[in-house]
């Protein structure tokens, strides 16, 4: 199933990279006054990796972003978002990756992220996380250890997703907590908190294909990952990510005092 999870990468590169800084023609799925947009690659890299899962693996189930759910009679459930982070490749910004998760019976089993056009790639395997650039070799990953808030760098996509009153009071809450905040990145903030050089990731309103893949990538590395009230994140909704369990304590201290 790994080596099907680096082949599915490797398929929907092919499709994302050709039309990656081509100026992709961009169409809206939100609602009026939203914006949530979707270009050819996504679609075309999701139908890819279907292709090949159905061939590889008939009776698992699979759940991607843009063409939902396609049901299975096993144990396993692959998750995949060809983009996640569709806003930074449609402006050209290489802060965005495909997700390949892997639910065994509901909990997560393995995950992939990558990012073709820097190369890296981000991998969980049994007990163990991985990356690689390009051909090189594979490197072990570990989070950093951070046990006080006020040491940490936080990261999140962007603040403007913090919409409510109580989700604004949380970001601020931890930003001034914080040593340095940035933002911007999507999945490929996690992947850098897993290689250690992030210590926390917070987000709102995420769905299963945004995180499923990121979890065992996160915990195999020594990480932890749960929704802001302590609770398993698979299924996705306001995520607290971070790179040492002392200061996932914390941070979900300060959250529920918000």
């Amino acid at each position: 199933m790994l080596e099907t999870a680096h082949d599915l990468a490797d398929q929907s590169a092919l499709i994302t990279l050709r039309h990656f800084r081509k100026r992709p023609a961009v169409e809206n799925k939100a609602a009026a006054g939203a914006f949530d947009p979707v270009t050819q690659a996504d679609r075309g890299a999701e139908r890819v990796m279907a292709r090949v899962l159905k061939q590889r693996f008939p009776d698992h189930a699979l759940l991607g972003e843009e063409y939902g759910a396609r049901p299975g009679a096993g144990r396993f459930q692959w998750v995949i978002d060809p983009i996640d982070g569709t806003r930074a490749y449609i402006m050209g910004s290489p802060l965005w990756g495909t997700l390949i998760g892997v639910l065994e019976q509901g909990e997560p089993f393995l995950g992939l992220m990558d990012q073709p056009f820097t190369g890296e790639r981000f991998w969980s395997a049994q007990s163990a996380s991985f990356m690689r650039t390009g051909t090189g070799p594979e490197k072990k990953l570990r989070t950093r250890p951070c046990p006080g808030l006020e040491h940490a760098i936080l990261t999140t996509t962007h603040p403007d997703l913090f919409e409510s009153q109580a989700q604004q009071a949380v970001l601020s809450r931890l930003k001034s907590a914080v040593r340095m905040t940035r933002y911007g990145g999507d999945c490929y903030n996690v992947a850098l908190l897993a290689a250690g050089y992030v210590d926390i990731v917070i987000e709102c309103g995420l769905k299963p294909y945004d995180i499923v893949a990121l979890i065992p990538l996160v915990e195999n590395a020594g990480g932890r990952v749960t929704t802001w009230d302590g609770q398993p994140a698979m299924s996705g909704g306001d995520v607290l990510i971070s790179g040492d369990r002392r200061l996932h304590d914390s941070a979900l201290e300060m959250i529920a005092a918000a």
